[in-house]
């Protein structure tokens, strides 16, 4: 009896045992199948979020009624539209993602480049107003707030901390906005002269044609030189990167160029040089379709798939070649 008993006692601590374990099991099946529900959820927050941060801003021309009347002081409409440019890389869907070190932000790389085509405008007009448009001449003194703004401008773009990005580039926006007021009231300068406009002209034919080079290297067309050192293709990794640069710069231009229009109308009237800046102006706006493919397709010239990257290159190719016209009319006595 003794050894039925313990018999009997051994088989229920083993009942109890067994049912202990099952009891463990469900309870860790049950939770990771919560976490990996979680993570899917997760997952698909950040690809929503994703996309709708990736979505570009659209080509709305910056607003030149100020106080029911058109912006009148020359200068202004270029500023504001430096200003407008900058602040829609802080403050649109996702704010500035470059410097993002947590998803989405960090798995977006066509967004990023994007801001950095855009950056590189703002950087080059700012320039160009501390050093040309903004001075009489080689000798005189710089503008203030010009000379703060700029190097604010040119500060990493992809510094998360200490300090942020964002917050360098939002005390450059506040004194390019001081210059705006200032402008207003008749206290700061703006010379829109040829030699001012076609002195920026110049690096943007620069940055057109690196665009247009990097651009057209999407396809291996053989080894071209440039004096000793021979042009590579673009690795096919950094195609997208390329192309959503391109098309961050065009943006940018087709805001400065109408305000360059507005500003600077005098002198390019003067010149004749209307048609050839409205072209600029019209082959840019091209670059800025809807583009309906989900990724950039790199085919052959005439293959059966798109090469996006040739179709951008062509129309900032044209654009360059009619830039080319209206610094050589602006050079013209």
């Amino acid at each position: 009896m003794r050894i039925g008993k313990w018999s009997i006692g051994g088989g229920s601590a083993g009942a109890s045992t067994a049912s202990t374990a099952s009891t463990s099991g469900s309870t860790g099946s049950l939770v990771g199948r919560v976490l990996i529900g979680l993570l899917v959820v997760y997952l698909l927050i950040c690809v929503v979020v994703g996309w709708y941060w990736s979505r570009e801003p659209d080509m709305a021309p910056v607003n030149t009624v100020r106080d029911g009347q058109t912006l009148p002081v020359a200068g202004e409409l270029t500023s504001t539209t430096v200003a407008h440019m900058m602040s829609t890389l802080l403050n649109k869907p996702g704010g500035f993602i470059s410097n993002d070190i947590t998803p989405p932000g960090l798995w977006l790389d066509n967004m990023p480049s994007w801001e950095f085509g855009v950056l590189v405008q703002i950087r080059d007009m700012t320039r160009a107003m501390r050093r040309d448009m903004a001075r009489s001449q080689s000798q005189s003194a710089e503008d203030r707030n010009l000379a703060k703004a700029e190097p604010l401008f040119h500060f990493d773009n992809t510094s998360w901390a200490f300090p942020a990005t964002e917050s360098e580039y939002a005390t450059g926006l506040d004194e390019l906005e001081k210059y705006t007021d200032r402008l207003r009231r008749g206290d700061a300068d703006f010379y829109a002269r040829a030699d001012n406009l076609a002195s920026w002209l110049g690096d943007v034919n620069t940055r057109l044609g690196s665009l247009s080079q990097r651009l057209s290297a999407s396809v291996d067309q053989g080894v071209i030189t440039d004096g000793s050192r021979p042009r590579e293709k673009t690795p096919w990794t950094e195609i997208d990167d390329v192309f959503f640069e391109a098309r961050g710069s065009a943006w940018a231009l087709v805001h400065l160029l109408r305000a360059v229009e507005v500003d600077f109308a005098e002198v390019i009237g003067r010149k004749n040089a209307q048609t050839s800046l409205q072209q600029i102006i019209r082959e840019l706006e091209a670059t800025q379709e809807p583009l309906w493919s989900p990724v950039i397709l790199n085919g052959g010239g005439f293959g059966m798939l798109a090469n996006h990257s040739l179709v951008m290159a062509n129309y900032l190719s044209r654009a360059n070649a009619a830039l080319i016209d209206l610094r050589r009319l602006l050079e013209q006595g």
